[in-house]
């Protein structure tokens, strides 16, 4: 008899949805194709609350998953949050807080009376970045806003700058101060724009050391995001303060078929730390 309520759910990691090609990025066609599917197949979404809460013990259903997009492009703008609209699935964003801009909405894929913005592809948007014109590439704070009262989308740190500290810095005390002031400056931000406060945090390049987890600690973040292969069982913890390191799979460019299957093996934990074994 199949259980009733999750043993581990699964966090999807995503970049892109574009027809624009490149790494990290998905095609419109198969994120569509990977959304209809968790429609058809009964599963549910769960926001940072929902997970944090199964991991401290409480039950959620059977087929429950996470969706998390990194960086905030302006394609999870055009493409993403209309798709996820249609099929009534939200996801988590981890934006770079001194990447958005000011300024009014732009259309997105579904908007019949204008035409959407030229979305990037990953490296171009890299290079926009990089030449102070990140309005190219990352959505605005009005687009933001507009996705999170839509309940498409919410918003979680980042950090400011997605700087890496112990690449830039030349003593571990640099590093630590100045990976300190990044994370101020990325939680004030999120305050200052939209009124919350958050204790999920998603590390730059995935990389995290001692120092980066204590720091992220005392900071208020305890739901530290990983790029680290796995999924994430319940804990039968009470502690909601408890510091979780949060496993994500990363989705490729590939029909809703290859995802059923990922899904499949990683709801089961013992599943799937026997494959990730063999994969490694």
């Amino acid at each position: 008899m199949k259980p009733h309520h999750a043993r581990a759910v699964p966090v999807l990691m995503y970049h892109h949805v574009s027809n624009s090609p490149g790494m990290l990025t998905v095609t419109v066609e198969h994120f569509t194709q990977q959304i209809a599917y968790l429609r058809r197949a009964g599963y549910q979404t769960l926001g940072g609350d929902g997970l944090a809460a199964f991991l401290c013990g409480e039950r959620v259903p059977a087929r429950s998953v996470v969706i998390t997009f990194d960086d905030g492009y302006l394609d999870n703008w055009v493409f993403a949050h209309p798709i996820l609209q249609r099929w009534g699935f939200k996801a988590l964003c981890f934006l770079v807080t001194s990447w958005p801009g000011d300024g009014p909405v732009r259309p997105t894929s579904v908007d019949a009376s204008a035409e959407s913005p030229r979305v990037l592809s990953h490296e171009d948007s890299q290079i926009a970045i990089q030449n102070g014109k990140a309005d190219d590439a990352i959505m605005r704070w009005s687009e933001i806003e507009a996705m999170r009262r839509a309940g498409t989308f919410e918003f979680h740190s980042h950090t400011h700058t997605h700087r890496r500290w112990d690449h830039l810095t030349t003593s571990r005390r640099a590093k630590r101060a100045c990976l300190t002031e990044d994370l101020r400056a990325g939680r004030n931000e999120l305050l200052a724009r939209l009124g919350t406060e958050s204790r999920h945090l998603c590390w730059p390049e995935g990389f995290y050391d001692g120092d980066y987890r204590e720091i992220a600690l005392n900071e208020g973040f305890n739901l530290l995001y990983t790029c680290n292969r796995g999924t994430n069982p319940q804990s039968n913890r009470d502690n909601k303060d408890a510091e979780r390191t949060i496993a994500r799979l990363a989705v490729r460019d590939r029909p809703a078929s290859w995802l059923a299957t990922r899904l499949w093996i990683h709801g089961r934990p013992l599943l799937s730390r026997a494959y990730l074994s063999l994969r490694l």
